[in-house]
């Protein structure tokens, strides 16, 4: 993107930001007037800096079967962090086996995005700037007071600018998935040290494709698909493509080539949406999604739905939305992980306009 001239006129840093921020206004890559205040100042939702995780027994005293949850895995750790939670915090600054994690939820975008903590060599924290560009949280790490677009993790503002934080592969799951492939990892707890009323949805109805994103402000959504829609994402550096929930939920298993690599895209029932009800694990079943890799142990797989699971061509094994094998050949085997995020179709149209979006006859 265009870096922006600072001395244009009208475009000088959101109301507020100077006296809230050390932030070097002078160096940014976006323009000022596309950034609008959320409603709360700097930190009014306050990161969780000091994370407390409990097993999986303890978690399922409060969590729902069906309630969505981010998944992270690094290394041979696995980790939750439930919805009904970050929902109201939207950063949660952790290390995971050893390594520092930032992870992040825009609940006005659907957008759930793990990011490493680092850059180069560096340790970064994050908090919210009380902005959004393009109804999508900015935050800003409190090293440099730079401010970053949480979609695409850009730095936007600030002595970084122009810098991309490395994302990492995290996807929403129901926590009946979670607790079933890991019984011995571990969930955020409750005891955040804030008083916020985890399990309910402060944006209750906002999950409606027919509805208009909050406080959006940006470019015209293109296409035909709805600007609520949900999609998953995979952005590669040649070619980002959207895969629509409404075609995942009839065609379960997509296989795909994007920038040369065949990817599976696979989709399963069962986990709630945390922006339907007023109680999230009553939200309707929306399903969950997740891209992988379509090449194991030196043969490329192919992947089709049959009844109410996935099976691969080459030896009929049956995997899950987690990409796991749980039975046949190829039981136990796992699928890499490609990055891939959900998204509100407007959302992520606004950062990445040229997605291809996935027809059903795009099949490679």
């Amino acid at each position: 993107m265009e870096r922006q001239d600072s001395a244009a006129p009208r475009d000088v840093p959101p109301s507020g930001a100077e006296r809230e921020f050390e932030t070097d206004f002078t160096k940014h890559s976006v323009s000022y007037e596309e950034i609008l205040s959320g409603g709360p100042p700097r930190d009014g939702i306050p990161a969780i800096d000091e994370p407390r995780f409990v097993g999986v027994e303890e978690a399922e005293e409060w969590l729902g079967s069906r309630e969505p949850v981010v998944l992270l895995r690094v290394g041979d750790e696995a980790r939750a962090y439930p919805l009904q939670i970050i929902t109201w915090h939207e950063i949660v600054n952790d290390r995971v086996n050893g390594a520092p994690v930032v992870v992040t939820f825009c609940p006005l975008c659907n957008t759930a995005v793990a990011f490493e903590g680092t850059l180069d060599g560096r340790e970064l924290t994050f908090g919210t700037t009380g902005r959004l560009r393009f109804s999508n949280l900015v935050m800003y790490d409190r090293q440099t007071e730079s401010w970053w677009q949480q979609a695409t993790g850009d730095a936007i503002a600030g002595e970084l600018t122009d810098r991309q934080l490395k994302a990492l592969p995290a996807s929403i799951v129901s926590w009946e998935d979670f607790r079933s492939a890991h019984p011995g990892g571990e969930v955020l707890s409750r005891e955040t040290g804030y008083n916020r009323s985890y399990g309910q949805n402060p944006y209750a109805g906002y999950d409606d494709v027919d509805s208009s994103p909050f406080l959006y402000e940006g470019p015209k959504t293109p296409g035909d698909l709805p600007p609520m829609a949900r999609v998953i994402t995979v952005d590669a550096e040649e070619e980002p493509v959207a895969y629509p929930y409404e075609v995942l939920r009839e065609t379960p298993a997509i296989n795909d080539v994007v920038d040369g690599e065949p990817i599976a895209v696979l989709w399963q029932e069962g986990t709630a949406s945390a922006l339907d009800e007023q109680s999230i694990d009553a939200g309707r079943d929306v399903g969950s999604a997740g891209a992988f890799s379509r090449e194991l142990d030196g043969r490329t797989l192919t992947f089709h739905s049959e009844g109410d699971g996935i099976f691969d061509k080459e030896t009929d094994s049956e995997w899950n939305v987690l990409g796991r094998a749980v039975a046949g050949e190829l039981e136990g085997s796992r699928l890499e992980p490609v990055v891939s995020i959900d998204h509100f179709w407007f959302s992520w149209a606004a950062f990445r306009p040229e997605t291809r979006i996935y027809e059903p006859q795009d099949a490679r």
